[in-house]
């Protein structure tokens, strides 16, 4: 159709995620349409860097890392997030017959702390945001105090918000369980409290998966995300 015009989903860690979505989204449609078709860009790391840097790096809020990666540069986020907007975003616009009004962004772990970090701070950049497995605890939960300060200064968050976790990303007594933390839990914080904001434009939505950690969520996360954000007309 030459004049269709299509929603556009930007998934970070393309490496892993890109490939994984493009099946996935092939997979469900076999007997018929589930999802709407998209285009799927995919983020890729820093050119010649490894990517367990270059994501800490890009996709960080503030340089106060983990005290076990403490040789790694954090805190990059504003400027991968300026990247984006200005460079990557537009690139795709003009060389894609997207939909402006559909431009979702897909970010599991680091990934989803940028997806937040973007919607507290420029939400209209997307419409959509996919947070999986979000790393809410990064730098004593620094992407709350995020949300404070963008609800201090605006009555609305215009965004379509679907999250999910796995099960066993909460202490417990398996191997698959965490040892510190509580990423199930902080993810229910942060539902409550942006569904204690009010806003009207907001739609957020929230799963965990059982029987996933947090290595093995990402493709069934990815297909209830797909299937929840851009479900078939």
């Amino acid at each position: 159709q030459p004049n269709r015009r299509y929603p556009v989903l930007y998934v970070t860690d393309a490496d892993y995620a890109f490939p994984i979505i493009r099946q996935i989204a092939r997979r469900v449609n076999l007997d018929g349409p589930v999802i709407e078709e998209f285009i799927l860009i995919g983020l890729s790391y820093g050119k010649d860097d490894k990517g367990a840097a270059s994501r800490r790096r890009d996709y960080t809020p503030t340089p106060n890392g983990p005290r076990n990666s403490s040789n790694d540069v954090h805190g990059g986020g504003a400027a991968y997030q300026t990247y984006l907007k200005e460079q990557a975003l537009p690139y795709v616009d003009a060389k894609f017959r997207t939909d402006p009004d559909q431009r979702i962004m897909l970010g599991h772990s680091y990934g989803a702390l940028l997806g937040a970090q973007i919607m507290f701070t420029d939400p209209a950049m997307f419409s959509s945001y996919v947070l999986g497995s979000p790393s809410f605890w990064y730098d004593k939960r620094h992407i709350m105090t995020m949300e404070a300060d963008y609800a201090r200064s605006h009555n609305d968050l215009p965004a379509n918000v679907f999250m999910y976790m796995g099960g066993f990303e909460t202490r417990g007594p398996t191997p698959r369980h965490m040892r510190d933390g509580d990423m199930v839990r902080d993810m229910q914080v942060m539902e409550q409290t942006l569904r204690s904001r009010n806003y009207p434009g907001l739609k957020v939505q929230s799963t965990i998966l059982d029987n996933e950690d947090h290595l093995t969520v990402a493709p069934v996360g990815f297909t209830r995300a797909l299937m929840a954000i851009l479900p078939a007309k």
